[in-house]
């Protein structure tokens, strides 16, 4: 076929693509040109340098041969020397180019084939790139979209002015969409790729539900009504907790609805998933109540140097505060940020139980006392043979059952234990080569010392040289709390820095004594 040049076709064509795909004239133009380029070096030899040029106004097409005026020649086809060029024209210089003009191409149906594929490539790279422009500030809203097609899970929708990805993965499980189906999703990335520009959806992500709510509830849209934290286990069940600025607001019955119908509309929008709203509480004993929901709770224990909670519940309610398949306590340890541990009555009455008589068999071994001693001992909270050793003789005097007598000789038993104990731990400290320094460090003491030489750990250097985490590792057990060993180590590597002082103080003098000289 043959192409008209000088014909005003070509800004007419131009014009309505640019109308049709919403795109800058310009791009048009400029994929024209490159076909037209392409079948140029095609009639003439690739291993020329040609280009194509539209006249914006008449849309006149015009090809040249380019040559580059270089002081050394590399390419003699598409370069010259400036000694060459001046006799073509004594103006040239290095860096300028000599344009041939080249007469007019037909186009043959190869030729027009690919001059068309490359239209149509740089036409759909110009549409991402605007569509990339646009919603590049979008990030974080809801859009609305027909299904394209779904290549493989991955579903392709139009937007109308733009074309968005969802992955697979961020679509519902189970969720069947398909060519022509309505879609609405939240709109978490958009960058560019190897391929170009991308813009990605989700339905899955905690994100899409707070939307979605801000859409349904007017109260969230205003900020009356705050949705603190989102756990979603999509398709299936969700878990979403709201606070209320105003307290005439009730942010739970707000969100719910009348009859259900603001939650409902949510609950049809992501597939029937169902969904758990609670309300939010700052104190996170009564935040992990609220979250477990389903269930009563009768106790929380809150470890906060570990964030993790232990939570009592009666014997029948233990399968509903785990949820299937572990799924209650999963969302609500994600909505809370805490890990959650779930203990029965009846365990953790069996695990008292099991601590009573730990502790009582520990006074009974080391004091060398009756069953009844051990009990009312452990029953008036004492824990560990240095208390009862070190404890006012009043405090163990006013016991029940004891006096004066028997609390001084339950004293001095103690205290004679701990002294055999002490020159053991001397002896093995002396056997495992443990470095005083280690030993005398506040907070130490023989007993740990002598598990931390059991584990490599013999200097006050060798102890500095851990991190908390390690420390952990290696004393498992350990009742120190995270703050109180990063407290301990801190200690540990106190000498360093004091003997970074006296030479930064010397490196002060030696600079003011240069200053004064």
């Amino acid at each position: 076929m043959a192409l008209a040049f000088g014909s005003v076709e070509i800004l007419q064509i131009a014009d309505a693509v640019a109308r049709e795909k919403s795109i800058d004239k310009e791009a048009v133009l400029e994929a024209m040109e490159q076909a037209i380029q392409i079948a140029g070096r095609r009639k003439y030899g690739h291993e020329h340098n040609i280009i194509a040029e539209i006249d914006r106004k008449s849309g006149e097409v015009q090809l040249y041969r380019v040559t580059d005026v270089v002081e050394e020649v590399e390419n003699e086809l598409q370069q010259i020397t400036e000694k060459e060029a001046q006799k073509i024209n004594p103006e040239l210089k290095v860096g300028e180019q000599i344009r041939d003009p080249l007469p007019p191409i037909d186009f043959g149906r190869i030729a027009a084939q690919t001059a068309k594929q490359v239209i149509v490539q740089r036409v759909r790279d110009a549409e991402r790139e605007r569509s990339y422009e646009e919603f590049k500030d979008r990030v974080g809203e809801i859009v609305n979209g027909t299904v394209k097609r779904v290549d493989y899970g991955n579903v392709v929708v139009d937007l109308g002015v733009a074309e968005a990805f969802i992955p697979r993965e961020e679509l519902i499980p189970r969720e069947n969409l398909r060519q022509g189906d309505r879609v609405r999703a939240y709109v978490y990335d958009a960058r560019r790729e190897r391929t170009g520009p991308q813009i990605f959806l989700s339905r899955t992500k905690p994100e899409f539900m707070k939307k979605l709510f801000a859409q349904e509830v007017p109260e969230i849209y205003d900020g009356i009504i705050e949705i603190k934290a989102v756990a979603r286990d999509p398709g299936s069940r969700a878990k979403i907790a709201v606070m209320s600025h105003d307290f005439s607001v009730n942010p739970v019955l707000s969100c719910v609805g009348v009859r259900g119908a603001r939650v409902q509309a949510v609950v049809g929008e992501l597939q029937g998933e169902k969904i758990d709203i609670v309300e939010y509480s700052p104190d996170p004993a009564t935040m992990i109540v609220n979250a477990i929901s389903s269930a009563e709770v009768t106790k929380v224990v809150l470890d906060e140097d570990t964030n993790k909670v232990e939570i009592v519940v009666p014997d029948d309610q233990l399968s509903l505060a785990i949820g299937r398949r572990g799924q209650n306590v999963r969302l609500a340890s994600q909505l809370c940020g805490w890990s959650i541990d779930i203990l029965t009555e009846q365990q953790e009455s069996e695990r008292r139980t099991q601590e009573f008589k730990n502790l009582s068999n520990l006074f009974i071994e080391t004091l060398n006392v009756e069953e009844v001693i051990a009990h009312l001992l452990v029953t008036e909270g004492f824990t560990s043979i240095e208390e009862v050793a070190y404890v006012p003789i009043e405090d163990l005097a006013s016991i029940e059952g004891f006096d004066e007598e028997v609390a001084g000789e339950l004293r001095q038993r103690a205290r004679d234990w701990l002294n055999t104990r002490d020159e053991e731990m001397k002896k093995k400290l002396k056997d495992l080569g443990v470095e005083e320094d280690l030993v005398s460090l506040e907070g130490v003491g023989s007993e740990m010392a002598v598990k931390l030489a059991e584990k490599g750990v013999k200097s006050r250097d060798d102890l500095a040289d851990l991190a908390a985490d390690e420390f952990r590792e290696l004393l498992p057990d350990t009742t120190l709390r995270h703050a109180e060993i990063n407290d301990l180590i801190m200690r540990a590597r106190a000498h360093w820095f004091a003997d970074e002082e006296p030479a930064a103080q010397e490196g002060a003098a030696d600079t003011a004594e240069a200053a004064n000289g």
